[in-house]
């Protein structure tokens, strides 16, 4: 009789977790889909006892895939050193498709703990391994490895392979540095006419000055109002570009500054000014997109994230509670910015369906940038109804 390989339904799965003899293959495979949704889902601890479950099966790619999954697991409960020995774990065994994801996610434990040599050796493994499109980010994590271990000449190496993996300065220190200037300047006396000309003036914005949408973002009320927004761009810009890479972290800026210029324009007659709606956007991006692709996130945006939504509110109930702030702008910039984040998936690290792509037949990258391109029109389709209905004159 021809064995049944269709996937256990669920009072199985419940009872092979209560089990403790062998597991047949579908029930193992079924299990590490288990495992993936329970982390999709933010249920860490089930989701450990998931793949511990399966961890010993006799096939060593389905072992080397729970070990993988029951680190990543105990990385998001802060565990870190029992992660790394789930990952290193992986590396005893015969090579299989998790063996390079395991070598990257031990070199980043040990960066973590500062043990940069064992970094350094780590991140080697992982980059005879890498894939070609993830060779030049490797290269210039070992290019500041070598930098940081004082071994200079490896680092201009690395840097040399790495090259074209992106700008020397993050946009985002490029976009803040320009605000600056171009702010500092607006508020003199000699910059009062450049001030006006580049504010969100709604009366010009209706007969067609479109370039306001953007130019808003460059000047600013007063100085405290410019380092409020610089700081908050300073802490967040940085985060989104690495997670999503500069040409994306540039897109989300241009777009939620124009969609939170857009209901301004629609809600609000005043002339306003600042950066406040795109940085809200940027807020939205980070919070929809780490709930929804789950990017594996460094310890520094672990710190930042989770207190986003407080962020969030606190603005809000002080631009309702306070007179002079364009809270119009700043809810379009953080609606368009969870619009983004959902729709948009990182692009820089690796997220939880980069790990179980192949085994729960998951949209591939081409699906995953139509549905990118999708929200990222289907905003920009937003934006220009909002003008038309606003009145601009096109």
């Amino acid at each position: 009789m021809a064995e049944d390989l269709s996937p256990p339904s669920s009072p199985d799965l419940v009872a092979a977790l209560a089990s403790t003899g062998p597991l047949d293959r579908p029930t193992a495979l079924a299990l590490l889909d288990r495992g993936a949704e329970l982390l999709g889902l933010g249920e860490y601890l089930p989701a450990a006892q998931a793949y511990q479950r399966v961890s010993g099966f006799d096939d060593p790619a389905i072992t080397a895939a729970a070990w993988l999954g029951l680190g990543e697991a105990l990385y998001r409960l802060d565990r870190d050193a029992e992660a790394l020995s789930a990952w290193e774990a992986v590396l005893r065994l015969p090579e299989t498709p998790s063996t390079y994801t395991a070598w990257r996610n031990v070199a980043a434990a040990h960066v973590r703990a500062g043990d940069l040599p064992d970094a350094v050796r780590a991140y080697r493994e992982a980059d005879r391994r890498a894939p070609a499109q993830d060779k030049a980010e490797i290269a210039s994590r070992l290019g500041w490895l070598a930098k940081e271990t004082g071994n200079p000449a490896a680092a201009r190496r690395y840097f040399a392979r790495s090259r074209g993996d992106g700008p020397a300065v993050p946009l985002a220190y490029l976009i803040l540095g320009l605000t600056i200037i171009v702010s500092f300047y607006a508020l003199s006396q000699d910059g009062l006419a450049l001030g006006d000309a580049l504010a969100l003036d709604k009366a010009r914005l209706a007969s067609g000055e479109l370039y306001r949408l953007l130019s808003v973002t460059l000047v600013h009320a007063n100085l405290l109002h410019l380092a409020v927004n610089m700081y908050a761009l300073y802490l967040l810009g940085p985060l989104v570009e690495r997670i999503w890479g500069s040409a994306a972290f540039g897109l989300f800026y241009v777009l939620t500054a124009a969609a939170a210029s857009t209901v301004s324009f629609i809600f609000s007659p005043e002339t306003s000014v600042g950066a406040s709606g795109a940085i809200m956007g940027l807020i939205g991006v980070a919070l929809a997109g780490t709930r929804i692709h789950n990017p594996v996130l460094d310890r520094q945006a672990r710190a930042i994230v989770p207190q986003l939504g407080s962020i969030v509110v606190i603005n809000l109930v002080f631009g309702f509670a306070v007179g002079g702030i364009d809270n119009a702008a700043h809810i379009g910039g953080l609606v368009a910015g969870l619009w983004l984040g959902t729709f948009v998936p990182p692009g820089r690290v690796r997220t939880l369906r980069d790990f179980w792509q192949s085994k729960t037949g998951g949209p591939s990258g081409t699906a995953s940038m139509l549905v990118a391109a999708v929200g990222i029109l289907g905003l920009i389709a937003a934006i220009a109804i909002g003008l038309v209905v606003g009145g601009i004159a096109i």
